[in-house]
């Protein structure tokens, strides 16, 4: 089955998988406020993505004109390390049900959301898109990453044979609202973040941070992210592998300083360097993104600030 093709207008059904998740919910505020009035979603409770026959029969009675893959099961080091086979099962499973049904089902257009550590871990710096399968994965995240790769390939493979047009995109690091700030599970920078601001409350005199410090990191506020994805079915780009990021990127020492400031911790910053570190350095190139007019408009500062508001305001997941 092959879909046609068609301009994206503010009546197309819309149907944003994950939308309760901290991109989904950005892609739906963007949609949101950009007059799109057939935004369609789905509960955990209402569609379990891991269940084929439940997400065929979906897609095949909605039958949505565009699909925003958002949903994933996603976490930090200790979450990979701790879970790998979780990682990689439920990942390959939402991305299979969801790109096939979505292709029985005549969508026009795919965007599969990805993550940057998809990208050998010694990669030349900036990473462009073509590094991808170019050397071994940061062993860390390997099921994750190697189910997200899967999901690159599917989408490529499908357009090849079926003229599909679903195209991949693959983030930098995000935080902002919906984040996850469950110790035990989260990213670096919402740990940083629930870290300091116990730290402030406990009145301590100095904060703890994992590893050396000395890794580099690009971070990118999630409604930008956002911003791009709907820049990318907007501007109809119809396949392909494409990073979002900011073209920039801090150690971890610097980016852990800046959260400090935003939460107003006085404390000093300590190492622990017991602790993995990960991936040395993660920029990406966003040549070809940025080719395109698009780029990023929130610096860290600021999208610290309303991050941390956002967590000030009950989220606390």
């Amino acid at each position: 089955m092959s879909t046609t093709t068609a301009t994206i207008t503010k009546a197309s059904k819309i149907y944003v998988a994950g939308h309760r998740g901290m991109v989904g919910s950005a892609i739906v505020r963007r949609l949101n406020a950009s007059g799109y009035e057939n935004v369609l979603s789905a509960t955990r409770a209402e569609l379990d993505l891991e269940d084929n026959h439940a997400v065929r029969s979906f897609m095949q009675r909605e039958k949505p004109d565009y699909v925003f893959l958002a949903a994933a099961k996603v976490g930090g080091i200790y979450a990979n390390n701790t879970y790998p086979g979780e990682f990689i099962f439920q990942n390959l499973a939402i991305q299979n049900n969801v790109i096939h049904s979505a292709y029985e089902a005549g969508v026009q257009r795919l965007l599969f959301l990805g993550s940057s550590c998809i990208y050998p871990r010694e990669c030349p710096q900036p990473i462009r898109e073509d590094y991808l399968l170019t050397g071994p994965l940061e062993p860390t995240n390997q099921p994750y990453a190697i189910a997200k790769i899967a999901g690159v390939e599917l989408c490529d493979a499908y357009n090849r044979q079926y003229g599909t047009q679903y195209a991949s995109a693959m983030p930098t690091n995000l935080y902002g609202p919906n984040d996850n700030y469950d110790l035990a599970t989260s990213h670096v920078l919402p740990a940083l973040i629930r870290k300091a601001h116990e730290a402030k409350l406990r009145g301590d005199h100095e904060l703890v941070v994992w590893g050396t410090g000395t890794p580099r990191r690009e971070f990118m506020y999630v409604d930008d992210m956002a911003d791009a994805c709907v820049f990318m079915m907007e501007s109809g780009v119809p396949s392909g592998l494409f990073n979002i990021g900011l073209g920039t990127d801090v150690t971890i020492r610097e980016v852990a300083q800046a959260v400090i400031e935003a939460v107003g911790f006085d404390g000093k910053l300590t190492f622990d360097t017991t602790k993995p570190d990960g991936t040395p350095r993660k920029l990406l190139s966003v040549d070809k993104l940025k080719a395109l007019g698009w780029k990023a408009k929130t610096e860290l500062p600021e999208g610290l600030r309303l991050a941390y508001q956002s967590f000030l305001n009950g989220d606390k997941r």
